[in-house]
């Protein structure tokens, strides 16, 4: 960790259709390359397949959904005495929604509809329904941490 100053947060802009900050930070994440337009109609797409299918407000249903994602408890490793335990610590609120959105890429760049439009669609609609490999991703971290609940006296 640096001795100097705090890093300076960055704020991103809202987004052009919705207005919303936290789709910009979604579509950023999504964006590779660069290429900022693809990312955008890749989000933009899926939630008018979310509308289509669902028949729900998608903004609403994506900030839903990724509630249903985003973790309350994680471990992070800790040594003492030479051995290293597995502290469970509780998640910042900004971590969790870092976390959630990781969690919502990699299951749906793993999933295996055709485009990447429906593939993100499809897991916004598994983990609004709790369900789906970003949830399962979830309860795993937390199944960790309470298994290694023993070691929470060494959190720091």
């Amino acid at each position: 960790m640096s001795r100097r100053r705090a890093a300076t947060k960055r704020s991103v802009l809202p987004d052009a259709k919705f207005k919303d900050v936290i789709i910009t930070k979604f579509m950023n994440r999504i964006m590779l390359n660069g290429k900022k337009s693809t990312a955008e109609k890749i989000v933009y797409g899926a939630f008018d397949i979310i509308n289509k299918k669902t028949k729900n407000d998608p903004l609403i249903f994506f900030h839903d959904a990724l509630d249903k994602i985003r973790p309350n408890l994680e471990v992070r490793s800790r040594r003492v005495g030479g051995a290293t335990y597995q502290v469970p610590v509780e998640v910042r609120p900004v971590r969790a929604q870092a976390l959630a959105m990781k969690w919502l890429i990699e299951s749906a760049t793993k999933r295996s509809e055709s485009t990447m439009k429906e593939r993100v669609a499809g897991e916004l609609m598994d983990a609004y329904n709790s369900k789906g490999s970003s949830v399962k991703k979830r309860e795993e971290t937390h199944k960790m941490a309470e298994a290694n609940r023993a070691f929470s006296h060494f959190r720091w």
